[in-house]
C-alpha cells in the first residue's frame, strides 16, 4: 500500500491535493474495507478520513496512512487539511454534484474533476493482488465443477444459480462477482440473460457466465455446456467459438494491443459467417471491479503489458436459436499468457 501511496503522491504537484472518494480506490491504496472512507493526499501528506464507527478498524488496516476521524461534515475537516492547498482534484466519474457544490462552498482551495489516476495503476496488479484473484479463479472453477453434477432437464436457471453462489460461498468466496448469467435455449442469444425461470431442456446449451469475489478481488469465467445431443447447427458455433477463443488467447502476451487480440477472434468469427453475431468486445481486465481496464475490443489501444488480468470471451448470439461463449481469466507474461481459469472448454454433455 505505501508504494502505491507515493506513486500518487509523485505525480501530484506542490499544492494540488487529491480525494480519493470511490471505494475500489480507497480500499486500493489504503486496505480499508468498510464501508465509510475517503483517502486525502497531497504535499507529502497522506490521510485517511472516516467516522467514529471505523476509526479503530482503520488503525488497524491503514498503517501507511495518518487516520482522522471527520464530525458531522465531512467536508469541513477536508477544508481544514487543505486550508493551504491551491487545488483539490476530485474522482469526477464517482463524487456527486450535491458533494461537488458543497465541496466548491467549504473547501478554500479550487476544486478541480480528475479521473484515472488511481485506476491506471490498477491495471498492472502485483504479486499480493495475482495470488487473490487466483483464489477466486479457483473457487469459480471448483462451483462450476460441482455445479455440472445437477444441470438435468426439468431444472431451472434460477435454480443453477442459486446453487452456483451457494458453492461459491461454501468454498470461501466473500460474496458473487454479479448476477449470474445462465442462459438456456433460445435465451443463450441473450449476452447478458440473467438467470430466469426458464427450465432447461434436452438438446439445448447453457451458457454460465459466474464468478466469485475472495478478499476484494474478482473471478469472472463463462462456459456453455450441452444438455443432451445437440443439433449441428449449435455444435458447429461452439467449434467456431472455441477455435476463436483459443486462438486469441495464444497471441495474448506483453507488448501486444488489445486490438489486435480482439481482431484474432472476431476475424475467424467473421470468417465463418457469423461476425453479426459477435457484437461485444473480446474482454476486459479484471481486479478489484469485475470490469477494469484494459478493454480488449476493437477500440482497445491500451498495450498489454506484463501482470495484467484480462479476459478472453468470444460468443455467437443466434436470435430464435441460441448462443456460445466461452471466457477465461488469464495473466499476461512477457510471453505468452497463463490461464487462471482452468475448467475443461471442450463441449460437455450432460444427461
Amino acid at each position: 500500500m505505501e508504494n502505491r501511496i507515493k506513486k500518487v503522491l509523485a505525480e501530484l504537484e506542490s499544492g494540488v491535493w487529491f480525494l480519493v472518494t470511490d471505494r475500489r480506490n480507497v480500499r486500493y491504496l489504503s486496505g480499508f474495507t468498510g464501508t465509510s472512507g475517503y483517502v486525502l493526499l497531497g504535499d507529502g501528506k497522506a490521510y485517511f478520513i472516516t467516522d467514529f464507527r471505523y476509526t479503530e478498524q482503520a488503525k488497524s488496516q491503514c498503517p501507511h496512512l495518518e487516520v482522522v476521524t471527520h464530525g458531522q461534515n465531512v467536508w469541513d475537516l477536508v477544508s481544514s487539511l487543505t486550508a493551504k492547498a491551491k487545488e483539490l482534484l476530485v474522482e469526477e466519474n464517482q463524487i456527486t454534484l450535491s458533494m461537488y457544490k458543497e465541496l466548491q462552498e467549504k473547501v478554500k482551495a479550487e476544486v478541480k474533476g480528475t479521473k484515472g489516476r488511481v485506476e491506471k495503476l490498477r491495471i498492472v496488479k502485483d504479486a499480493t493482488e495475482i495470488a487473490l484473484i487466483k483464489k477466486a479463479a479457483q473457487i469459480t472453477d471448483e462451483a462450476f465443477e460441482e455445479i455440472c453434477g445437477m444441470i438435468k432437464p426439468g431444472v431451472t436457471e434460477k435454480q443453477i444459480s442459486q446453487e452456483l453462489e451457494f458453492a461459491m460461498m461454501r468454498k470461501g468466496a466473500s460474496h458473487v462477482a454479479f448476477d449470474f448469467i445462465v442462459a438456456s435455449g433460445v435465451r443463450g442469444a441473450l449476452p447478458h440473460g440473467v438467470a430466469s425461470d426458464k427450465v432447461i431442456q434436452s438438446g439445448e446449451f447453457v451458457t454460465m457466465d459466474i464468478g466469485a469475489v475472495y478478499e476484494g478481488y474478482y473471478s469472472d469465467m463463462t462456459r456453455t455446456v450441452a444438455v443432451g445431443p445437440l443439433d449441428e447447427r449449435l455444435q458447429e458455433i461452439y467449434n467456431i467459438v472455441l477455435h476463436a477463443q483459443e486462438e486469441s488467447l495464444k497471441a495474448v502476451e506483453a507488448g501486444k494491443s488489445c486490438r489486435e487480440i480482439d481482431k484474432i477472434a472476431r476475424d475467424i468469427i467473421s470468417a465463418a459467417g457469423y461476425g453479426d453475431y459477435f457484437g461485444h468486445g473480446l474482454g476486459h481486465g479484471v481486479g478489484l471491479d469485475i470490469h477494469e481496464e484494459p478493454r480488449v475490443s476493437p477500440f482497445g489501444e491500451e498495450i498489454l503489458k506484463e501482470n495484467m488480468i484480462i479476459t478472453i470471451e468470444p460468443g455467437i448470439y443466434l436470435p430464435r436459436i441460441g448462443g456460445v461463449r466461452i471466457e477465461d481469466l488469464v495473466l499476461v507474461e512477457t510471453a505468452g499468457a497463463s490461464r487462471l481459469s482452468l475448467s475443461s472448454k471442450e463441449l460437455i454433455v450432460l444427461c
